[in-house]
């Protein structure tokens, strides 16, 4: 059975995982006969109140938070060997532009978390596929911009600039579709940067999974 990672980065869209996305991501791998295997790194973060998008004034654990989406069942980034897994897929949601790097912070000038870059290298360097969801494409962007990737966030123009200059391409693409960098063998897809619902990002979602899986 073939070994997909998926890396989270909390619980909620404004300052995490997207749980659509997470869910949708975890259904189709397991629907596919693949076998997910959940991870996060260990750091804290500033909890966004999801009812009125406000500080809420406390801190939380990304691990322990994307642990929730995992039903329990997660690792550790900085234990994940890449070597045990066959694909790698980041869903969306801010945390993956907020703890997985700081994109959504510093944009092209951002850094990526240590333990995210040492799996994306080993990764891209092994020829193994990587799947990046909603605004994911921009730290994997980030993280391998030395390899020119080519990557989707849909059609937002600020955010596909910003992509541009860390030197990867960015390709438009509609929410029901993907983008296929075969040379780097990286597949991206909208998601809720585009949405509009559930319905709408599940069709790309889906067809990213199988791309992966079909290329693992």
């Amino acid at each position: 059975m073939k070994k997909i990672g998926v890396m989270l980065s909390g619980c909620g869209v404004f300052d995490g995982t997207e749980i659509h996305e997470a869910t949708l991501t975890l259904l189709a791998i397991d629907q596919q006969g693949a076998q997910a295997i959940c991870m996060a790194p260990d750091i804290m973060f500033d909890v966004i109140d999801h009812t009125n998008k406000q500080p809420a004034g406390e801190q939380r654990n990304v691990l322990t938070e994307s642990a929730r989406i995992a039903r329990g069942n997660i690792q550790n980034a900085k234990d994940v060997n890449p070597q045990d897994i066959d694909a790698l897929i980041l869903p969306g949601g801010v945390g993956a532009a907020k703890h997985l790097s700081d994109f959504a912070v510093k944009g092209p000038e951002a850094s990526v978390h240590p333990d995210v870059q040492r799996i994306l290298d080993k990764m891209i360097a092994s020829k193994k596929p990587i799947g990046a969801i909603c605004i994911a494409p921009a730290t994997v962007a980030k993280a391998l911009s030395q390899h020119q990737v080519n990557v989707t966030i849909g059609n937002d123009s600020a955010t596909a600039l910003a992509i541009e200059k860390t030197g990867s391409k960015h390709t438009p693409c509609p929410v029901d579709d993907i983008c296929i960098d075969d040379i780097n063998n990286i597949i991206s897809t909208p998601a809720y940067m585009l949405g509009p619902g559930i319905k709408d990002v599940a069709v790309g979602i889906d067809r990213l999974v199988a791309e992966i899986i079909q290329r693992a």
